[in-house]
């Protein structure tokens, strides 16, 4: 099997989804914009083969890419990135390669236009909130008439949770809609939703079929995280919702995910509303056909004992998970914090506080810095008590956050 891996060397942990594939015996082509021996160790012993591209984001040069390894060692079956952010170019290599494995540019549309999302949540039987799509304000108010405000706002097709907004008046209406003629993209608008987000990751197989599911919280939406520039905390769950699991599958199957890492978005409702539903309901909130962000892969190895990366490549390879699963889990936390967060307790007195249980603590990369913090701690508990108190330990500030709510 022939395997084009897309940016290996971004994030920097996904040298381990190359290994996985090599240690089952794949073929792995890898393509990034740093020269060969600028990358790290790991990914040169996992890599069959490379080609440097000046640009990433020049087609053409991963176009030549591809038709090099072809070259070289036959037909591909597989070209990947795991990344959202390629998620459109991928397509368009499979379709100009002929490479029949992945989704196709007509598929990939609905994995990123949260509008045509709505379609297929529909087929699913799973809730979503109502939307309008950005037009004029007259338009905007009618549907804010019908749902009240806050609304949240978001490019109907985009990445992370960039240039989305929360509006709560019509001054603010008003100030978007001037901001977003001169950035001239599309946007959605929905009801905003008063709930818990919750998240569904693992990974299916060739019939969409769930192989190994796991399940985060995050008592924190990411909207806030971002918009604030506040401290992030989530966490692994070691119990996973019926509820969850079946709607799950059920959007998996209608949007013909396959052999693909899935991060599918949910929020669970607080309390009841209009238009949504019960308090505890799920509410679809968006799909992303990837792996979850960051260091969340590694969060998962931890509160389950087992290798993610490793189960994906299984799956690539196998069209089945070939790894013990049976270890009971853990909770695993993640805290990530600010350079500027004058936090009550330093870097050492956490490590020290709790040695035995931090699994993994560094700096992130800028490019994830505003999301998920400046640098963070991983641990892993028994108890959703012992994972708040690690919380509070590792984020109280000598001056509290705004949004800090553990």
């Amino acid at each position: 099997m022939n395997f084009v891996f897309i940016s290996p060397h971004f994030p920097d942990n996904y040298w381990r989804f190359c290994k996985g594939l090599k240690d089952n015996g794949v073929c792995v082509c890898g393509v990034a914009d740093v020269p060969y021996d600028a990358l790290p160790i790991q990914l040169k012993e996992s890599l069959s083969d490379y080609y440097w591209v000046h640009d990433l984001t020049n087609y053409e040069e991963k176009y030549k890419a591809i038709g090099y390894f072809i070259s070289k060692h036959g037909r591909i079956d597989y070209i990947e990135s795991n990344n959202e952010f390629w998620m459109y170019d991928d397509a368009r290599l499979r379709t100009d390669f002929n490479v029949t494995t992945g989704p196709k540019i007509d598929q990939v549309q609905y994995f990123r236009h949260k509008s045509l999302m709505k379609e297929k949540y529909e087929v699913a039987k799973v809730k979503t909130a109502p939307y309008h799509i950005v037009e004029e304000y007259q338009d905007c108010k009618k549907f804010i008439d019908k749902v009240g405000y806050p609304v949240c706002v978001k490019p109907d097709d985009g990445v992370g949770s960039s240039n989305t907004y929360r509006l709560t008046n019509d001054d603010q209406l008003k100030e978007f809609l001037n901001e977003k003629r001169v950035q001239g993209r599309k946007y959605i608008m929905e009801q905003f939703i008063e709930g818990e987000l919750i998240s569904f990751d693992g990974v299916c197989d060739s019939k969409g079929n769930i192989v190994y599911p796991t399940h985060h919280v995050f008592p924190l939406p990411i909207m806030d995280v971002v918009v604030e520039y506040t401290d992030v905390y989530y966490y692994t769950s070691k119990e996973i919702p019926q509820d969850l699991y079946d709607a799950g599958q059920r959007i998996l199957k209608a949007f013909g995910a396959k052999s693909r890492f899935y991060h599918l978005e949910f929020f669970r409702l607080t309390k009841d509303q209009k238009n949504l539903g019960k308090k505890g309901d799920l509410i679809g909130l968006e799909v992303n056909m990837r792996v979850p962000g960051g260091y969340t892969p590694d969060m998962i190895n931890f509160a389950y004992s087992i290798d993610i990366y490793k189960i994906w490549a299984d799956v690539m390879a196998f069209d089945e998970n070939r790894e013990d699963v049976s270890i009971p889990p853990q909770y695993c936390a993640y805290s990530g914090r600010r350079f500027d967060g004058n936090y009550v307790n330093n870097w050492n007195e956490v490590l020290n506080h709790y040695y035995g249980k931090i699994c993994f603590a560094q700096n992130n990369p800028q490019i994830l810095a505003d999301g998920l913090g400046d640098y963070f701690f991983m641990a892993k508990f028994d108890t959703l008590e012992e994972v708040n108190d690690f919380f509070r330990f590792t984020l109280e500030r000598k001056v509290p956050a705004k949004l800090a709510k553990f």
